[in-house]
């Protein structure tokens, strides 16, 4: 099967569209057409549903769907390897939560690229699962979570510790320690769960006779920078990781919120495979980075 086929078959499932794939791939519609036809072919199944309106997943086509990202990333990382020409040097791949990679660790990279200037470096936000699973299917090679790997043949290592909380605009109408009960009182605007916050604001609502409805939650967002801006707009209060505020705290535009009786914290540990050590120079890259994080965290 030839890997393309694949690859265009997973960009046209996520745009849903033949017509835009073959624009930005600069092919006909009709060349990429067979293409996708050709995979059909030898996989022996009907993978899209084609109309005027666009394409759509055939039960079938959800199943290759959903490996076809992991499947065409692998080949591109083994096909990278195999162009190195020196094997001192290679392309170091980090995925790592969302708030870790855009907050915590632009700091520890640039001493790690003063170390080992030689390397090329990405660093990609993901969620915690799939970083797992694309460090144990070497599509990355280490991750930075939240929490210890669920995975047993991953090796983990604490770098740190990061802190969810509670903050609102220096202006707005609030103390600056409240009781947990006192949520209820004020406006929120969260984050979608990629934090996990909601779980421990849950259990402590359960905890103390109250429901998740009590919370006056004005939206969810996706963007650290969305609720941060509505807070300081006074909107509503919001949990941010710590991290990712501590410059609007020095600049007192954003004031902490202590809430007596409750706190969320998240250790955060550098994962990667137990196989690493086989390998000299990305084991000494991994290494230096233990040797280093805790202390350059940004």
């Amino acid at each position: 099967m030839n890997i393309e086929y694949l690859d265009y078959f997973y960009k046209v499932a996520t745009m849903g569209s033949i017509s835009k794939v073959a624009k930005s791939a600069h092919i006909s519609q009709s060349a990429l057409s067979q293409q996708i036809s050709k995979l059909e072919e030898v996989l022996g199944y009907k993978l899209l549903d084609r109309s005027n309106k666009g394409v759509e997943l055939t039960d079938k086509g959800l199943i290759v769907f959903k490996y076809a990202d992991n499947i065409v990333r692998t080949y591109e990382a083994m096909i990278e390897q195999l162009h190195l020409d020196n094997e001192n040097a290679r392309n170091i791949k980090i995925e790592a939560c969302w708030s870790i990679a855009t907050y915590s660790l632009p700091c520890v990279m640039y001493k790690i690229k003063n170390k080992f200037p030689n390397h090329s470096y990405e660093l990609n936000p993901n969620e915690s699962d799939l970083i797992e699973e694309n460090v144990m299917n070497n599509i990355c090679d280490i991750g930075v979570i939240y929490s210890k790997p669920k995975n047993q043949n991953l090796s983990y290592y604490k770098i740190g510790m990061d802190k969810i909380v509670l903050v609102s605009s220096s202006n707005y109408n609030i103390s600056d320690e409240i009781d947990f009960k006192d949520l209820i009182k004020y406006p929120l605007v969260l984050l979608n769960d990629k934090m996990h916050v909601m779980d421990p604001i849950t259990s402590k609502m359960k905890e103390l006779g109250l429901m998740i409805d009590n919370l006056k939650i004005l939206y969810n967002s996706d963007s650290a920078e969305s609720v941060k801006l509505s807070v300081l707009n006074e909107f509503g209060i919001g949990f941010l990781p710590y991290t990712s505020i501590k410059k609007e705290l020095y600049n007192k535009q954003l004031m902490l919120i202590n809430i007596a009786d409750f706190s969320i914290e998240y250790d955060m540990y550098l994962i990667h495979d137990k196989k690493t050590r086989e390998n000299k120079v990305l084991y000494e890259f991994v290494e230096y980075f233990k040797s280093i994080a805790q202390k350059n965290l940004c």
